[in-house]
């Protein structure tokens, strides 16, 4: 059969057909077309031939009906251009506007690449991460890896601040400072793997996709799916297996169980927002869930929250889990859809179940077990403090009476005078005429959402007799804004936790009482075990970003280290607030900031706390209380206290106080 018989071609047939390399150009007679010319790109030119746009001359206006009809004499230097089309008009045509006044833009479009500046390491600059440590970290370097790229995003949030008060643009930090701390070595657990990530806990909360890809949990900033090559089937010798998978929370089923997660692939389009464009494709994150369930592979599971006191998504490591099944399914817009059933590995601690019952418990259905009293405070936090003992049957501590603020005795009184701001509506980051801008040394203390950038020898905040009534430099003064829990403990009596997950820098709130002169009451605090001592010696440790990671000068350091006027003592024995139930801890989640602000041309002081590193929910919450200063050492320790310690800490140190 020869040709084509309708639809049918014979493929059989073989043509005669050269490759390209053995071609030649042929080229026309002389009877033609007029011989071929070389001519440099502004002339001169021989009869008959004209130089083209961009080598035509400006001085000449290109003539349709001279170009057309060439005159039969030329002179070099007024040759006029041929009729040849410009490259410029092989652009994109510019947008029009329709009748209504729209702008339609213009159906093709030229994509502008813009040239990034790689990010270059400092020699100076050194993560102090080992190449070991790099790819398989531990506990304490997984904390301290989140807690120095979150003071790098404090610091980065803070100057955007100050940017966007002038300029109105809005920048985050978490990006600049994720990728400054992956170009620079600082990270942990770079060897990708499945199963468990060392150093990362169940329960464990992340505010930024960054931060798992720092520590290793999940790499990718974007996807949903992690995975990696293993040997396996396929041409390549190799076959994807899924790592982890982050649950957005938007449209993954949990059929009502806190341990099953129906889990939808990737791909199609935004199956979450009902955008979903094409059918998904068993390929890349999809194939790898699907090998995963072929091979038994646990996979990490991390669950995306939408907390309503929080402002954006948090993360929850909730541990392993298994793929049982896997099915495809019509979506929303008639797409197919990969659908993926995962069942927590048991024996592992509550997460995710956590978070569900303490929904429910706001709700009120069911009631706390073993609540004594849904707010403790009586009303007077705008946040109730609920009192639970599912320990023992105590019925709560010793009566004392519940207040938020600090009292000063007539043995504690600062002399010095101070003065607020003059600001009208609230004081802006980066404005030098407010006083108490300046009195922080040029910085807003605090980033846009609250939390405390930098640790400092005194925090100045905004009074109530500042004028800028909506001024966000008023952080301590604003109450307690996250839901508290005063529990029993096992063998520390009360205690406190939240019900909220609390990020980094973030305040918690003052410790109230009696402010008094430790040189003027020193014997009647003896038998006080409710106060708060500012001279005692505290086991020192730095917060604040690094400087050097931050492109900044060394030589600007600030001190961390508090600095009050007086030797201030504050007792909460007879009143005070949920600060008195804190217990010591030798490894603390929680820290103290000296705070003053002035009030009717008097200088205030109050001890603030604040979140050292991410907290989850149900977490207690601790602070070191120090020890006394010493007059000797004992057992070769120069730093003991007079209570015997049971903090449980890897690193107690024995006593406190």
């Amino acid at each position: 059969m020869e040709g084509n018989f309708g639809s049918y071609t014979d493929k059989t047939r073989v043509l005669d057909i050269k490759p390209l390399r053995t071609l030649r150009p042929v080229f026309p007679s002389g009877n033609q077309a007029p011989p071929f010319v070389c001519a440099p790109p502004f002339g001169p030119f021989p009869p008959g031939f004209s130089p083209f746009y961009p080598f035509s001359s400006s001085q000449h206006t290109p003539d349709l009906n001279q170009a057309q009809n060439p005159p039969q004499h030329h002179h070099h230097h007024h040759s006029e251009p041929s009729l040849v089309t410009p490259l410029r008009t092989f652009r994109s045509p510019p947008d029009t506007t329709t009748s209504n006044g729209d702008v339609e833009p213009s159906t093709v479009k030229r994509k502008i690449t813009k040239k990034r500046t790689p990010l270059v390491c400092p020699e100076n600059f050194s993560s102090g991460i080992s190449v070991v440590d790099r790819e398989n970290g531990n506990r304490k370097l997984v904390t301290s890896v989140i807690m120095r790229f979150d003071a790098l995003r404090r610091r980065f949030s803070q100057l955007e601040d100050a940017k966007e008060a002038v300029s109105g643009s809005i920048k985050r930090g978490d990006l600049k400072a994720g990728s400054t701390c992956m170009s620079r070595g600082v990270r942990t657990n770079t060897k990708k793997r499945p199963g468990v990530v060392p150093g990362v806990e169940i329960g464990d909360v992340f505010f930024f996709r960054f931060e798992m890809c720092l520590v290793g949990l999940h790499s990718p900033s974007m996807a949903g799916i992690d995975y990696l090559l293993v040997k396996g089937g396929g041409e390549t010798g190799e076959e994807p297996i899924a790592t982890s998978i982050v649950s957005s929370g938007y449209y993954d089923n949990d059929e009502g169980n806190p341990d099953v997660l129906v889990y939808t692939g990737q791909g199609g389009g935004n199956a979450d927002k009902e955008k979903q464009t094409s059918d998904q494709k068993l390929e890349r994150g999809n194939l790898a869930l699907e090998k995963s369930l072929l091979r038994n592979s646990p996979v990490r599971v991390i669950r995306g929250l939408k907390e309503a006191s929080q402002s954006a998504k948090i993360y929850v490591y909730d541990g392993l889990y298994e793929i049982k099944e896997s099915w495809v399914e019509k979506g929303k817009l008639g797409h197919n859809t990969f659908k993926y059933k995962l069942v927590r590995a048991p024996g592992q601690p509550p997460a995710f179940a956590s978070w569900i019952a303490i929904q429910k418990w706001k709700a009120g259905l069911p009631s706390r077990e073993g609540l004594i009293l849904p707010d403790l405070t009586s009303g007077v936090e705008s946040i109730g403090v609920s009192l639970v003992n599912d320990v023992d049957a105590e019925n709560g501590p010793p009566y004392f009476t519940y207040s938020t603020t600090v009292n000063y005795s007539e043995s504690f009184k600062l002399s010095q005078p101070s003065s607020g701001c003059h600001c009208s509506n609230a004081c802006k980051p980066g404005n030098l005429d407010c006083h108490c801008i300046r009195k922080n040394g040029g910085d807003f203390p605090y980033c846009g959402n609250g939390v405390l950038v930098s640790r400092k020898s005194m925090v100045y905040e905004c009074s109530p007799s500042c004028p800028c009534s909506a001024c966000k430099n008023k952080v301590t003064q604003m109450g307690v804004k996250v839901k508290l829990e005063v529990f029993k403990t096992v063998n520390r009596g009360w205690g406190l936790r939240s019900w909220d997950p609390i990020r980094a820098g973030s305040f918690i709130c003052i410790y109230a009482g009696e402010a008094k002169d430790k040189s003027k009451v020193q014997q009647t605090m003896a038998d006080d075990d409710y106060t708060f001592d500012t001279t005692r010696v505290y086991t020192p440790f730095k917060w604040n970003y690094e400087l050097g990671l931050a492109d900044e000068d060394a030589s600007e350091e600030m001190s961390e280290e508090p600095e009050l006027p007086l030797p201030l003592v504050i007792s909460a024995k007879n009143a005070g607030n949920v600060a008195r139930f804190m217990n010591h801890s030798c490894s603390p989640n929680v820290f103290w900031q000296p705070v003053s602000y002035e009030h009717n041309g008097q200088l205030y002081l109050q001890v603030a706390f604040f979140a050292m590193s991410h907290i989850p929910p149900m977490t207690e919450l601790t602070y070191d209380y120090g020890v006394t200063r010493p007059s000797g050492a004992q057992n070769g320790n120069t730093l003991y206290g007079k209570k015997k310690c049971f903090c449980g800490s890897e690193f107690c140190r024995g006593s406190f106080g």
